[in-house]
């Protein structure tokens, strides 16, 4: 049974006002801070509470931080807590991304924008591959069916330069086959509530209709960590749809980075770049609800089902295809942004440093490699 809460709604809310407002580093970094402020500092919620719930996050489609926060949100007050403090922990990254969003489309064409950018770009794809590779090493272990799979999704992703959701979910499946024998009980109840995230294709035209089902979608299949969504965006906005073209869809996984919060709000920017701020608001709640709705649904129930092998199982290989897809995306944004020996010096650095030096976070390379593209460019023009 839960125990009385030692705070108040209204001071949970407030801290991921502030976590949403400061907290730089990624997904990671903020379930830390998470338990450094609320379970040991704090001593707000439980150390079964915080595992609990980052399990779930671990286990669910859904951006990690975002979850894990919405889950603290109900342990004490249910379903008004995950509601308020979800949205609180989002609110503020979500403004400064439309704010992004404006200046970005007002300001695009000029040239100094266009040699921040420049420097960015090299960065970003730095960053995404000392992420990938650590994300790759940590969640494969020594497992040789998962490196298989890890390897499949690499390849056919960067071959036709999107993901496949079929080939995640088939993934999940063959590691359930491998682990565990076939049971028609157990397939039923793990892979059909998968299957149904799929939206119902529309014959819907509206642009915001369809927006709303691109990014339901993609919210529905997010695993762990936010950058999971890179090759899937990719797909759909730059292939698919053609609503962004390369450099801006590596502009907005730029402003993932430098924008505290979800690195997954970033779709709040792209969005707007689509249909302007209803489009923001509609990719944002679009992709945020299922994370909310898989959270909260089986909140109640986790402690008694998450530990079942199946689905351990299930999800081990859904998040090597994931891992894959991401390995996958990074090298066909790599081809595409490194085009010259300064943005590849650019992303070389960015990896050494941060690899090197952990204390240095994303953002402050951001900056730098921004003031460097202004630099170079005003020289090789």
């Amino acid at each position: 049974m839960t125990t009385a809460p030692k705070y108040s709604l209204r001071q949970l809310i407030g801290y991921f006002l502030q976590l949403g407002t400061i907290g730089f580093g990624g997904p990671v970094a903020l379930v830390g801070y998470m338990h450094r402020d609320l379970v040991e500092r704090l001593k707000w919620i439980s150390e079964e509470d915080y595992r609990e719930g980052l399990a779930l996050a671990q286990l669910a489609p859904g951006p990690l931080a975002a979850q894990t926060a919405i889950y603290i949100g109900y342990v004490h007050y249910r379903i008004l807590g995950a509601t308020l403090v979800g949205l609180a922990f989002v609110l503020p990254s979500f403004l400064m991304v439309l704010a992004l969003g404006y200046a970005y489309q007002r300001f695009g064409g000029l040239p100094w924008m266009q040699a921040l950018f420049y420097g960015v770009s090299g960065a970003v794809i730095g960053i995404i591959t000392l992420s990938s590779y650590k994300l790759t090493i940590k969640s494969l272990g020594k497992d040789y069916w998962l490196w298989g799979i890890f390897i499949v999704l690499t390849g056919v992703t960067f071959w036709t330069e999107s993901e496949n959701i079929w080939l995640v979910l088939a993934s999940g499946a063959l590691i359930w086959w491998v682990r565990h024998s076939p049971n028609p009980l157990q397939f039923n109840t793990i892979f059909l509530p998968i299957l149904a995230q799929i939206p119902v294709l529309s014959v819907e035209n509206s642009l915001l209709w369809k927006i709303a089902l691109f990014f339901t979608k993609a919210g529905a299949f997010v695993f762990g960590s936010g950058l999971a969504i890179i090759p899937f965006l990719y797909g759909g906005l730059v292939k698919e749809y053609h609503w962004l073209n390369e450099q801006q869809f590596l502009d907005a996984v730029a402003v993932a980075m430098i924008t505290p919060g979800p690195v997954v709000i970033t779709v709040g920017f792209i969005g707007y770049l689509v249909a302007g701020f209803p489009g923001a608001c509609v990719a944002a709640l679009a992709t945020f609800f299922p994370c909310y709705v898989f959270t909260v649904v089986p909140a109640p129930y986790f402690k008694k089902y998450g530990k079942l092998p199946a689905i351990k199982a299930f999800v081990d290989g859904v998040t090597a295809a994931a891992v894959g897809a991401i390995a996958g995306s990074v090298l066909v944004l790599a081809k595409r942004q490194l085009i010259d020996i300064p943005t590849i010096a650019i992303a070389l650095t960015a990896g050494i440093i941060l690899y090197n030096f952990k204390k240095i976070q994303e953002p402050y390379i951001i900056l730098s490699a921004a003031i460097l593209g202004l630099i170079l460019k005003s020289f090789l023009s």
